[in-house]
């Protein structure tokens, strides 16, 4: 069996253009992997293997890579950097022991490398810097190091201090063994030398050895205490191993710089992979959990391949072998022809086909143990964040959360025959993506396709139509509206029928009030003496939150409210579960347009760059947009400002900030909260509601 510390399961995330597939890249023709290198802007990169990929410049799916450096074995994941894929991110961490974190030297920390450095924060998932791009103009290997720990509140370990920048770049020094590591000009990789630290860079490289140092020992007392007080300096070992443990510990980054591109200290980056970064075993144990209530049993998966399978699928993807789950084992071994059980189906699978991926190519094999990253072809009920498990251990490991989708287009097929063939398509496409959502409209019978924001639902689009050849009409992009209620009310419903035989009837007292942000539906009963038997409060509730799907107003679903019952009256005959029922959804209908019904807007968090010249024009336009303006940071190659703004503004605005910034203007946007509609925008979204109910 192999050797589990010999393992790094490491993921490379950054934001868009930062250089992520590109030291993937790298890292695979430094390992042997592949013989020509791709360029990204060539379309010719290993794993951005999607046409739309390869068309655009950009990473869509994480895509996985297993390869070797200094007999160690690492499952690279390249990620995606645009914010709406960032559930690809998410769901990599999720899997990972350890990340490099891809900055740009002229960029520094851009608005998604913020958002996917907090998922990896919240994942626990200790990383390494890369510093990239430092042969570009305008980079500044210092001041990213202060982003870092300004913008991200993170304590960069500088481990390596360029040599020259922009065009001059040639090289790097390795802080901690005072080494050079110089490039010459053939642009490949292995022809460095390593030499002296050049005359004009001595003090510095002697200060960032003294602070290195320092910092490292500070993992171990002994250690700092000989330092300071005899002056002995630690081994290179203990240092390392300094170096290593805070890293585990989060407690610092170690930082590397360099230009993937040029080719010019990715080996550096590597080695760290292997010295710092932790194998599976040194990772805390994933918790298992309760399979109804979700929350942790206090059990652990222990990493070993002597224990009982326990494994996650995190991702599927259809490809022309068939639909692929891609698993992390956390403990156990899983071989070809193996039953396992999917704790969250209830139902085994069988295991067919394993393999190893090379982003778009395989190596079958016939087993896989804890530490293991693999993907099985041909799993029938896997979906993502499923748990399998030895079926004489049933267990459930912590589930993934998503968010969810804020936009949606109505798409019909062109053709008639292309109904049956565009379902099938849209739900493989749903399986491999938690944040697409698709529905069907009941009035219209239109299809509903839901995202996280134009190019996720462009893309979406654009593979529906290439893959599986189904031409799509679509609607104009719709904002997912809610509605809410603004007063506490009183009120009372009688439901009652007679018509031979047994009637129905059920009378309910009842309060309905607004709830806290965010709390969905609340309900709650305070009936006494029986007026209202406890049997039928079950009934009154699910009446009730059944009506919370369609609210008043415009028929969006509604939130946050609150339910109490306090009074009523029953027929000792007449009543039933049923008839309760009824009278809260009759009751539902009645007291909402009295509780000041509400329309609430989804409101974007948007960060927004612009060149200085720009930034007049660009807060001019986010105010027209309704937008508040939050905050504005200059930065060395421009302006970055952050403002809420409502979403239903927000379509079509990157063509609109390239046209006022000449092209220049970059943003990204995710969803932060809902808040009230403006009265005049208010009306405008329900009389658009009702012609529409009007005209079916």
């Amino acid at each position: 069996m192999a050797d589990l510390s010999k393992y790094r399961n490491i993921g490379i995330f950054a934001h868009v253009d930062a250089g992520k597939t590109t030291t993937t890249e790298r890292i695979l023709k430094l390992t042997g992997k592949i013989h020509k290198t791709g360029e990204v802007h060539d379309g010719e990169s290993t794993t951005d293997f999607m046409e739309q990929e390869a068309e655009r410049g950009i990473t869509i799916q994480s895509a996985a890579v297993t390869c070797e450096w200094k007999n160690h074995r690492l499952n690279v994941i390249d990620t995606p950097g645009h914010v709406d894929f960032t559930v690809e991110v998410y769901r990599s961490l999720k899997v990972l022991d350890g990340g490099i974190g891809v900055f740009c030297g002229s960029g520094g920390v851009e608005p998604q490398s913020e958002t996917n450095w907090r998922y990896a924060n919240e994942s626990e998932v200790a990383r390494v810097i890369f510093v990239n791009k430092l042969d570009r103009l305008g980079a500044d290997f210092y001041r990213v190091v202060n982003q870092v720990k300004n913008v991200l509140a993170a304590n960069p370990l500088v481990m390596t201090l360029p040599i020259g920048i922009e065009d001059d770049f040639v090289g790097v020094v390795d802080v901690l063994t005072k080494k050079a590591y110089v490039w010459d000009d053939t642009g490949l990789p292995e022809n460095y030398e390593i030499t002296d630290v050049p005359a004009d860079m001595v003090d510095k490289v002697e200060e960032y050895h003294e602070a290195l140092i320092e910092t490292a020992l500070e993992q171990d007392e002994d250690l700092l205490m000989e330092y300071l007080e005899e002056g002995t300096v630690p081994s290179e070992e203990q240092i390392k191993a300094c170096i290593r443990k805070g890293t585990r510990d989060l407690a610092f980054f170690p930082t590397f710089c360099g230009s993937a591109f040029k080719n010019k200290g990715v080996q550096l980056v590597l080695d760290a992979v292997v010295d710092y970064l932790p194998s599976p075993t040194e990772v805390d144990p994933q918790p298992l959990t309760d399979k109804e209530t979700g929350e942790p049993t206090g059990e652990v998966a222990t990493v070993s391949a002597d224990e009982p399978l326990r494994a996650l699928a995190f991702k599927i993807m259809d490809d022309r072998f068939g639909a692929l789950t891609f698993i992390r084992i956390y403990s156990g071994r899983m071989k070809k022809g193996d039953t396992v059980l999917n704790s969250a189906t209830g139902k085994t699978e069988r295991i067919g086909r394993m393999v190893e991926m090379q982003a778009d190519d395989r190596n079958e094999i016939s087993e896989a143990q804890a530490g293991d990253i693999l993907a099985v072809v041909g799993m029938k009920n896997v979906q993502t964040g499923h748990t399998l498990c030895d079926p004489k251990h049933e267990c459930t490991l912590e589930a993934m959360i998503f968010p969810e989708p804020v936009i949606s287009i109505a798409v019909k097929p062109k053709d008639k025959g292309g109904n049956e063939k565009m379902g099938i398509a849209i739900g493989k496409m749903v399986a491999e993506d938690p944040s697409f959502q698709v529905e069907t409209d009941e009035d219209s019978g239109e299809t509903i396709l839901k995202g996280m924001g134009e190019l996720h639902l462009d893309i979406k689009v654009d593979i529906l139509k290439r893959t599986y050849g189904v031409e799509l009409e679509v609607g104009q992009p719709q904002v997912a509206y809610r509605e809410t209620i603004t007063q506490e009310i009183e009120d009372s419903y009688t439901h009652k029928k007679q018509s031979g035989g047994s009637g129905q009837f059920g009378k309910i007292d009842y309060r309905i009030k607004p709830g806290e942000q965010n709390s969905g539906f609340t309900f709650s009963s305070s009936v006494v003496g029986g007026n209202v038997p406890k049997e039928f409060w079950p009934a009154v509730e699910k009446g009730f939150k059944s009506m919370m799907e369609t609210g008043v107003l415009a028929g969006f679903p509604v939130l946050d409210v609150e339910v109490e019952l306090f009074d009523g009256s029953f027929h000792a005959v007449d009543s039933s579960a049923v008839a309760f029922e009824i009278a809260a959804k009759g009751a539902f209908r009645q007291s909402m347009p009295k509780a000041g019904a509400q329309l609430l807007e989804p409101i974007m968090k948007v960060d927004v760059f612009s060149p200085e010249d720009n930034v007049g024009d660009v807060i001019g336009d986010l105010n027209r947009r309704r937008g508040m303006i939050k905050d504005q940071e200059a930065g060395a190659t421009g302006v970055r400002i952050k403002a809420d703004v409502p979403l239903s503004e927000m379509f079509g605005y990157i063509g609109h900030l390239r046209t006022i910034t000449s092209g220049r203007g970059q943003f990204s946007m995710e969803f932060s909260h809902y808040n009230a509609c403006p009265q005049n925008v208010a009306d405008e979204v329900i009389a658009k509601a009702k012609a529409e109910k009007e005209a079916k």
